[in-house]
């Protein structure tokens, strides 16, 4: 079973992500920032991480900087959603999928699906 990490500052959308993700066979582990999200990382390995981009306390290109900077986490697949633009929520950050808010969640599934190849 492949662990995914959901690191989402909205409790609500995080919570119905992980449901769906649930019942489509992953196991799920949640974070609300991306210090948490580290954390977790670093304590779980999850096959992928799903951020949001804009956050509190650490933010989800922040994140994914200190994810590439570990040399034990640094080839972890991660895929960015955000509200705003993707050129410029990706203009630091290449080869990293992006999906924009409000998202459809089959376009998600096949995302996580290829990302996990």
């Amino acid at each position: 079973m492949k662990t995914l990490l959901i690191v989402e500052d909205e409790f609500s959308l995080s919570e119905a992500l992980a449901s769906v993700l649930s019942e489509e066979g992953y196991c799920v582990l949640l974070a609300g920032n991306g210090r948490q999200g580290l954390e977790r990382a670093a304590e779980r390995r999850p096959d992928l991480v799903l951020t949001d981009l804009m956050m509190p306390l650490m933010d989800g290109r922040a994140m994914i900087q200190a994810l590439r900077a570990d040399p034990a986490l640094e080839k972890l697949p991660i895929i960015l959603m955000s509200a705003v633009d993707g050129r410029l929520a990706l203009r630091d950050l290449p080869g990293i999928p992006f999906v924009r808010k409000p998202f459809d969640l089959d376009t998600l599934l096949a995302l996580i699906s290829a990302a996990l190849q």
